[in-house]
């Protein structure tokens, strides 16, 4: 008789201590004996051969129902009333034998001998990572007459590994509830439930230290506050899309994270226009913007300047406002499906310390013309918030590194005492005009566009002889709308050239020499001619500019045989990349030479 006596150090340790006692019985004893220790074994939790837990055999006829099923014994779980024998991952169609499907039931024995293999050798009960599961194994064998019989097997597998899962009794932690399908009746709760996942500004200080949530200034992620007119403390606000493209106003402005938002404004002309209020112009002007996170709505306040306002025509063209102090341009209803002064783009400029706290902040509009024939009742806006650092050194933007990158606007400047002087502005740049309809040479201001590496482009506007009166007036105000108001005079030879180096910096040549005069010289067309190649090894070449020259058309007569009879004259702008690469000649090593001295006798006695 084997007694075995276990006693408990700790939750995770059982210690086991057995004792033996051998006892000279007969036979009728020994029987009884080992009978009883067999009872004795299938109800003790603990196994006598290595003192772990085993789980109680439950059959599915034992099972009560849900209701009246007495909760298991701690640090046991039930078993699966379906087992691995039962589990067949290839059993798609019911009633039908799936083809190489060993562990589907309805395959019969005819059915099996067309088996070639089988999909799943093995399938198991649970998942790898338990310390004890059921595997039930599937094979094909060959009897006697050559066909193919099936031979199936559950076993447990123990696993060993010192990280495996005794039990698992957490089974809604193995999938994810099924989610609610949208309808017309909750498409609304689910939606203002979803899109406080997309923009939730609460919890943003969650988890900074003391010091940092006590400062004044903002943090890097911050949500930009602004003080309301009723005197509370609000957030600033922007139009972007959520789950749709519809415009929503819970995107929320985050402190030096340059942001672009695209939407569409939903519209509703029935009204008044100037009733839209995502439309209008104030309100995205009359924004009071908090300096800092702490800071008090009473004093510290930094206004929205606004720096420019730009009305765009239904046609695409453009032309700046002139605005004064405290004046907005409200929306006004033009015909019965159109308005006008509709706001299509708001870019935010903000500046602020080193310490967090904003210096200003303007806001550059565009504002255009709003047909609801033609737009189907919604509004395209564009969104943009842009950060700068206030003083210190302002950003230089390159082209490439070291080649220019297809696409970049070019590098340009002027000679200075010191080297290249290059403004940051990309409106300072080497550019072309914009091209508009109907745009007329002498009546501006005329929109441009960079010249980028690579990309041929070409414009114009027309002149009407009708304005020309005075002809060398007209011929430098047409000198200027080609070239633009601050022409730059070299371009840098690689997209990273540095200002101080003047040997990289390639000048623009010109065709036309400011001294020759004629009687009526008007120039009619500008063409950029710019000359690049391919520098460096074959498997990574960079683009460098070689050469670029601006070569200008002037009238050699009159303007009447060149307008065909009309009073319109058309002017062209254009510019062209012609690649110079000589072809790539593969370099080979010269074949080495043989310097071999011989002894003066080598030859002896032969010579």
């Amino acid at each position: 008789m084997a007694v075995s006596v276990c006693t408990v150090w700790s939750n995770l340790t059982i210690f086991c201590l057995f004792i033996q006692v051998i006892l000279v019985t007969s036979a009728i004893s020994a029987t009884s004996n080992s009978t009883a220790s067999g009872k004795e074994n299938s109800t003790n939790r603990y196994n006598q051969d290595n003192c772990t837990p085993t789980e109680p055999s439950v059959t599915p006829t034992e099972l009560l129902p849900e209701a009246s099923q007495p909760l298991p014994d701690s640090g046991t779980l039930l078993l699966s009333v379906i087992g691995a024998d039962r589990l067949c991952p290839c059993d798609e169609n019911t009633a039908v034998c799936d083809m190489n499907c060993c562990c589907d039931r309805e395959c019969n024995k005819d059915d099996v001998a067309l088996f070639t293999s089988c999909t799943f050798t093995a399938v198991r009960s649970g998942s790898k990572q338990l310390c004890s599961q059921d595997i039930a194994s599937y094979s094909l064998t060959t009897d006697v007459y050559g066909y193919l019989e099936l031979q199936s097997s559950v076993q447990r597998e123990i696993n060993y590994n010192i990280f495996c899962v005794w039990s698992q009794n957490r089974f809604d932690g193995l999938s994810h509830p099924s989610p609610s399908l949208p309808t017309a009746d909750n498409f609304d709760s689910l939606f203002s439930q979803f899109i406080s996942f997309i923009f939730d500004p609460e919890g943003v200080n969650e988890g900074l230290p003391a010091e940092v949530q006590a400062s004044s200034g903002y943090q890097f992620g911050d949500v930009l506050a602004t003080a309301e007119p009723s005197g509370q403390k609000g957030i600033f606000y922007l139009p972007a899309h959520g789950v749709t493209a519809d415009c929503v106003n819970s995107s929320p402005a985050v402190f030096l994270k340059d942001q672009t938002s695209r939407c569409s404004q939903r519209l509703a002309l029935d009204g008044d226009c100037s009733s839209l209020q995502a439309l209008r112009m104030d309100t995205y002007a009359n924004v009071q913007l908090l300096a800092g996170r702490n800071a008090d709505a009473a004093v510290s306040v930094v206004p929205v300047d606004v720096a420019s306002v730009i009305l765009q025509s239904i046609k695409g063209a453009q032309t700046e406002l002139t605005v004064s102090d405290g004046e907005d341009f409200l929306p006004v209803r033009t015909t019965s499906s159109g308005c006008a002064n509709m706001v299509l783009k708001a870019v935010y400029v903000i500046k602020y310390k080193s310490s967090g706290e904003l210096v200003n902040a303007s806001v550059s509009l565009v504002l255009g013309f709003v047909n609801t024939s033609r737009t189907h009742n919604s509004l395209q806006q564009e969104f943009q918030v842009i950060f700068q650092a206030d003083g210190g050194e302002p950003a230089v933007h390159y082209s490439g590194n070291p080649g220019y990158v297809v696409g970049m606007p070019l590098m340009s400047g002027d000679r200075a005492t010191d080297g290249i002087s290059r403004s940051i502005n990309l409106r300072d740049t080497l550019s072309l005009l914009q091209s508009t309809e109907d745009q007329d040479c002498l009546k501006g201001p005329h929109q441009r566009s960079p010249v980028l590496f690579g990309q041929d482009y070409m414009s114009g506007c027309t002149l009407s002889l009708e304005d020309i009166t005075n002809c060398s007036l007209v011929s430098q105000s047409l000198l200027n709308v080609l070239r633009g108001p601050n022409p730059p005079q070299y371009v840098a030879s690689f997209g990273n050239t540095l200002l101080e180096n003047v040997l990289d910096w390639v000048p623009i040549k010109s065709n036309m020499n400011p001294t020759e005069v004629q009687s009526c010289q008007i120039p009619l067309s500008l063409h950029l001619e710019i000359e690049w190649t391919k520098y460096g090894s074959l498997v990574n070449p960079q683009a460098q500019i070689v050469s670029i020259r601006e070569m200008i058309e002037t009238n050699q007569s009159s303007l009447a045989p060149l307008s065909g009879g009309s009073s319109i004259v058309p002017v062209r702008s254009s510019v062209a990349f012609i690649p110079v690469s000589a072809a790539a000649v593969p370099g080979y090593r010269a074949a080495p030479s043989i310097n071999a001295k011989l002894p003066f006798d080598f030859f002896f006695p032969f010579v």
